[in-house]
């Protein structure tokens, strides 16, 4: 069930439906993780609409692996996320922002809305 992840797309942020096609998951099962993983924290806007980044989508991938390829527990996956130091939330992005960034992102996500 466990294949090689297809090639990205080169753009800034991805919908739930364009990461669930990628990742072959359902976006059911995507919102479920968000909840499991605190490492999967995508963008969210109005709505509560979500916009993935690259690093989401890597995340995401490496959670489905360690799920459906390895058999692991969702507690085993958290458990080897936490502990991997790329994986970990300050290596992936979730460091505080400065308002400049915050504003920088709010720009790129009007850009797509």
């Amino acid at each position: 069930m466990v294949d090689n992840l297809p090639e990205i797309p080169e753009k800034k942020y991805f919908s739930i439906t364009e990461v669930s096609d990628l990742c072959d998951l359902k976006a059911h099962t995507l919102r479920f993780w968000e909840k499991e993983f605190n490492q999967l924290k995508p963008v969210t806007r109005r709505g509560s609409r979500r916009f993935y980044q690259k690093k989401d989508i890597l995340l995401v991938w490496k959670i489905r692996n360690l799920l459906y390829g390895d058999r692991m527990t969702i507690s085993g996956a958290r458990k080897i996320l936490e502990s991997r130091k790329d994986f970990k939330q300050d290596n992936i992005g979730f460091k505080e922002k400065t308002l400049q960034d915050l504003e920088r992102i709010l720009k790129e996500i009007k850009k797509i809305l």
